[in-house]
Formats: C-alpha cells, sequence, structure tokens
C-alpha cells in the first residue's frame, strides 16, 4: 500500500504538472515552510482543490484554478475531461493528507504575484528508497490565490 501511495503521489504531481508550467524564483521571493503554509492563502486553495478532486469534485475544483485555465479545461473534449478526472481523482490523496504531507515537508515560494508549493517527501522501507516531490503553482491577485498553468 506504501508504495501505490508513493506512485498515486508521483502520478499526480504529473498531472498537476500539465496544469502548471515552469517559473523561475527570483532572488526577492519569501519563502513560507510546514504548516505556516496552511494558514497562506495558496496553502488552503491546494488543500481544498485536493480534496475536491479527491471528491470527484472537479467542477468546483476547477473554479479554484485561473481564468486561462478555467477555459482550457473547458474546451478540452467531454471524453478527455472525464478521462483526465477520473485519473486525478484516482492519484488524488484526501485534503487531510495533503495537510499533513504539507506540514511535514512543504515549502511555499511567493515571488510577487506568482507561487509555487512543492512537497518533496523521501521513502524508505524494506525495498528501499524513493523520493516523491509534489509542485503545484498558483497566481496571487487582490481576490485570492488561483492554481495556475
Amino acid at each position: 500500500m506504501n508504495m501505490e501511495r508513493r506512485a498515486v503521489q508521483a502520478a499526480s504531481a504529473a498531472i498537476l504538472a500539465f496544469f502548471a508550467a515552469a517559473a523561475g524564483v527570483s532572488a526577492a521571493a519569501a519563502e513560507v515552510k510546514g504548516a505556516a503554509i496552511l494558514e497562506h492563502a495558496c496553502g488552503k486553495t491546494a488543500v481544498k482543490q485536493m480534496g475536491l478532486v479527491n471528491g470527484g469534485n472537479m467542477a468546483e475544483a476547477m473554479k479554484l484554478g485561473t481564468p486561462e485555465m478555467q477555459k482550457e479545461w473547458n474546451a478540452m473534449p467531454v471524453e478527455d475531461r472525464t478521462m483526465l478526472t477520473g485519473m486525478m481523482k484516482e492519484m488524488s490523496v484526501s485534503s487531510a493528507q495533503l495537510s499533513a504531507d504539507i506540514k511535514a515537508a512543504g515549502l511555499l515560494v511567493v515571488d510577487g504575484a506568482s507561487a509555487t508549493l512543492t512537497v518533496k517527501q523521501e521513502h524508505e522501507d524494506a525495498n528501499g528508497s524513493s523520493t516523491s516531490t509534489m509542485t503545484q503553482q498558483f497566481k496571487i491577485d487582490g481576490k485570492g490565490c488561483w492554481i495556475s498553468k
């Protein structure tokens, strides 16, 4: 089961990467670590979105994305959205689990109107060790923190 969880987290990171683009971090970026992330608007958005995905409510989860991300999602054929919804639900964790993971190993880098959440975990068991990394990117505006592409 531990191996399945790691595989799910790795796959979740890959799917989230589908919705996130690479971003550089400037020297003026601020870092928020661990439990403090859960008090930040982007941390709250990440946990809420994961809970919605885990519960199979993609329509609500997508409302936490930027308008551009919502537009791309809605432009996809229904079959593609259905497939991605199933994959994301299967590979997601509960909001409680994501909160625990963020507390244990989360790093939120805020750089002006952009932010990147990274949760890196190292696992060891009888089969060896592995590392899983989840990365999610955000855009911040006066109305909140939105999952971005």
